[in-house]
């Protein structure tokens, strides 16, 4: 009978993350799950014999080395790993500081470097594994006002994948984009969206924004985190997994508004784009 996967999540005291562990554990499966506070994932959970909750600082490289390395040993192997943990933050970008752009770069992206790093060794190693990595519709769309900054963390994450799909590839390895659109979680509550310390009511854009992401979206997104946990089970059962996965419909309209308004663009604009070439050199007589 064929052994279940052993799956690597951060990020799962909440969220996603906490529904995606949920949701394999009463399939049967075996996961390792990171948390900035071990014990609020511990209760979140409950006990499993088949769970492994572990405390990881994600910036910290030695701290990611650590739970890597308890996950291999307690359970022999890691085979899906998704990096889900990150935070929102909104703010124009002339009124968030250096310090808060930063920050939301260290978890969103370095921090998913981390992982990404640090297991690679085991995945090559047993020449198989998937690797997840949470984007959302911000990263494949960027006009929300506001939301720059987590936009252009969430661009990175999309490009590392891409490139990291190809990188991996030879080695039985494969690579998937989760882009959600609107889900049902915390995060658009307060602990998981982070605020400008220095607003600039000028922006009148972005405060109009921050008003409809906290007041009204959040409470009635339309997408079931348990439905996008389902979802990503089944692709990584998937012999041939996509690269990109959107969820929701929300998400699968913005993302084809955007390739339409990119392909109009590129129609319209063809002369210009296509003029830069140098011209070819007439022949000597």
């Amino acid at each position: 009978m064929k052994q279940k996967k052993v799956w690597f999540i951060t990020g799962a005291s909440k969220g996603l993350g906490l529904a995606l562990v949920q949701q394999l554990l009463a399939k049967g499966y075996t996961v390792a799950a990171t948390s900035r506070d071990k014990s609020a994932l511990q209760i979140a959970v409950g006990d499993n014999d088949n769970f492994l909750p572990l405390g990881v600082d994600l910036n910290s490289e030695s701290s990611v080395q650590k739970g890597i390395d308890e996950t291999v040993n307690q359970f022999g192997q890691i085979d899906v790993v998704v990096n889900n943990a990150g935070y929102g933050l909104i703010g124009g970008l002339e009124e968030l500081s250096d310090a808060e752009a930063r920050k939301n770069f260290d978890i969103n992206v370095f921090g998913t470097l981390n992982v990404i790093r640090k297991v690679l060794p085991y995945l090559r190693a047993q020449q198989s594994g998937h690797i997840f990595n949470i984007s959302s519709i911000g990263g494949f769309l960027g006009t929300f006002p506001g939301f720059g900054i987590y936009c252009a963390t969430k661009f990175a994450v999309e490009g590392l994948t891409e490139s990291l799909s190809t990188e991996i590839k030879s080695f039985g390895l494969k690579a998937t984009i989760v882009s959600p659109g609107y889900f049902r979680t915390q995060f658009l509550s307060s602990d998981s969206l982070g605020l400008p310390q220095n607003p600039i009511e000028a922006y009148k854009e972005v405060r109009e924004s921050q008003a409809l992401h906290q007041s009204t979206i959040n409470g009635n997104q339309l997408g079931d985190p348990d439905k996008a946990a389902l979802a990503m089970i089944q692709v990584a059962e998937s012999q041939n997994p996509p690269l990109h996965l959107f969820l929701g419909s929300d998400a699968y309209n913005m993302a084809y508004n955007k390739i339409n308004s990119v392909r109009q663009e590129l129609e319209d604009w063809k002369s210009v784009t296509v003029s830069t070439a140098f011209e070819p050199q007439a022949a000597e007589a």
